[in-house]
């Protein structure tokens, strides 16, 4: 074991004591951390020394980035926290984008990143290795709080309190950085003995619930949008109540997909973008929204115009009301939906009021509107695509997690992918690429370790793919069984679509790709290639395998028509 003298990074004789690494790894461990995520630093060896010492399994991504999407992935996929170790400067920043992604979609992170020694901080610029003019700066825009550690003895404590707010909701990542000194002086506090950290009670106020129920219990059009935030809170018991009461048809957003299930009779399932669907929102007399900001692709691209009122729950306030005036509850939504939910069935609500659109019954305007949009796809020439996700869904095991990058599949996926026990994650909060590989392979690792069948599905495109393309060296020094779905057009296609129709040409959507075959086989992962009608047969087999693999489809695939623009 070597350790470093922290002003001068010289190698020096081991001493055999603890150090703040030490407190870092108990702190963690005590909360019930099982798994961190990273790339080792210069100044982060005393955390990594204290790993060696500790019971904490840790998975060393290629790209600081990934490590941060794989954090992600494993808290999603278990429910458990997220832990991400970093090095300074530019192997924090790095990470900052993948960040972004657990901050948009609220996924509870605990990340720690190590810090130039403490009298390099302030504003000196002393040209020590890595140095930021303020680090933790840099992450206050995809964080929800930032914390310097100054002294071992506050190590235990900060950690603690970063753990409870990342499970707090809003959800989220929260970053915590500790100079390379306190990471490796030697201590005299003692090993942490235990550590709590308990969600901050996030209900929504009774005044407002019971002003909700007035409305609803005389509407006769209710309807619902589950976003994100409910499957984060929990609350799908509760909507499912709340809907059957209400008979009110509900729809998912991309995040909130499998909220809902997909073929009751009030599922609109999730045909967010289609103006059917917008049509029957824009109906209601009452919208409840839980957990969504009713954003750019929930309001279908802002064309949604409400004639109803709407009741929005979201544990983050600056969600409220932020793009429709409504009756704002700030709550989160598991909460805000179990008090509703027996609010509800206090009032009778079922019995107060006539459900009818205009004469025709909830259940029969889902059927209508379903059909119209089913018709509206087949009078495109999208037969090839239908079929292909259709394929993959019929692959996939009821119950297999599925890790979607932003390419053209996952944007059908986000409209037409039914959960079933499973669940759906996207990378469509911050929307950026590299997501879906890294964050399954966090998926699998974390699944395993609850001892929960660990093998997932990951969708990329090929330009997305690049992004995350150092990981097959992950997945395989792990053998970690993830299987990795790459479908080549050969450019970024949904970019090149976007650019066909609003100029006529695409300009740089075009790129050089390797044989991603070759390239998998390379690393030692098992990789074939296959027709795009051949990719359900192909999926199943990977599936049945051990460890990683990759199956690349060279096709082009095309999206609906859009119903926000004009004809």
């Amino acid at each position: 074991m070597i350790d470093f003298d922290p002003g001068t990074a010289a190698p020096t004789r081991e001493t055999g004591q603890r150090n703040g690494g030490d407190l870092v790894v108990e702190t963690l461990e005590a909360l019930g951390a099982k798994t961190v995520f990273g790339i080792p630093g210069q100044h982060a060896l005393g955390l990594f020394d204290a790993m060696g010492r500790g019971n904490l399994h840790f998975v060393s991504s290629r790209v600081e980035n990934n490590s941060a999407f794989a954090a992600d992935g494993y808290s999603r996929a278990t429910g458990e926290v997220g832990v991400l170790f970093l090095s300074t400067g530019p192997g924090a920043l790095t990470s900052l984008a993948g960040l972004q992604e657990a901050y948009a979609t609220g996924v509870p992170m605990v990340v720690v990143a190590s810090q130039i020694p403490l009298d390099g901080l302030g504003a000196r610029r002393k040209g020590m290795l890595h140095q930021l003019d303020d680090q933790k700066a840099s992450a206050a825009n995809v964080t929800k709080s930032q914390r310097l550690i100054q002294h071992a003895s506050g190590i235990p404590s900060a950690i603690q309190d970063a753990w409870t707010e990342a499970i707090s909701s809003p959800q989220g990542p929260v970053w915590i950085e500790i100079p390379q000194n306190v990471l490796l002086d030697p201590i005299v506090v003692p090993p942490v003995e235990d550590a709590l950290a308990e969600a901050f009670d996030n209900p929504p106020r009774v005044e407002l619930i019971r002003e909700a129920v007035k409305w609803l219990t005389i509407a006769e059009r209710p309807a619902i949008i589950a976003g994100g935030g409910t499957r984060r809170g929990r609350g799908e018991k509760a909507l499912l109540s709340i809907a059957e009461q209400l008979r009110a048809p509900v729809i998912c957003t991309p995040g909130g997909n499998g909220a809902f299930p997909w073929n009751h009779e009030l599922s609109l399932q999730s045909w967010i973008e289609d103006r059917y669907m917008t049509d029957v929102l824009e109906d209601a007399d009452v919208l409840i929204v839980i957990g969504s900001s009713l954003g750019e692709v929930t309001s279908n691209y802002f064309t949604f115009e409400p004639r109803g009122r709407i009741i929005q729950i979201d544990a983050e306030p600056r969600v409220l009301e932020s793009n429709r005036p409504g009756l704002g509850i700030r709550a989160d939504a598991g909460q805000a939906l179990a008090a509703l939910d027996q609010a509800l069935a206090e009032a009778d609500a079922a019995n107060t009021a006539v459900r009818s659109w205009h004469g025709t019954s909830p259940e029969e305007l889902v059927k209508e509107s379903l059909a119209k949009v089913k018709a509206r796809l087949e009078s495109q020439d999208l037969a090839k695509e239908l079929k292909f996700m259709s394929d993959i869904r019929e692959a996939v095991p009821d119950t297999m997690q599925t890790f979607w990058d932003m390419t053209i599949a996952a944007y059908w996926g986000w409209s037409c992918w039914d959960a079933r026990e499973g669940q759906f994650h996207s990378a469509q909060g911050a929307g950026g690429l590299g997501y879906g590989f890294p964050a399954a392979i966090g998926a699998a690792v974390g699944l395993e370790t609850v001892g929960k069948p660990s093998r997932v599905l990951a969708v990329s495109g090929d330009g997305s793919s690049m992004y995350s393309i150092a990981e097959l060296a992950t997945a395989k020094q792990h053998n970690v069984p993830v299987t990795w779905l790459i479908v080549d057009d050969g450019g970024y296609g949904i970019l090149r679509e976007y650019m066909v129709g609003a100029f006529g040409k695409a300009t740089a959507t075009e790129l050089a790709r390797p044989d991603f075959v070759k390239l998998a086989e390379s690393f030692g992962v098992p990789a074939r290639r296959v027709a795009p009608e051949e990719v359900g047969d192909a999926l199943k087999a990977s599936f049945a395998a051990d460890g990683p693999n990759v199956v690349v489809v060279e096709t082009l695939l095309k999206m609906f028509g859009p119903t926000h623009l004009d004809d």
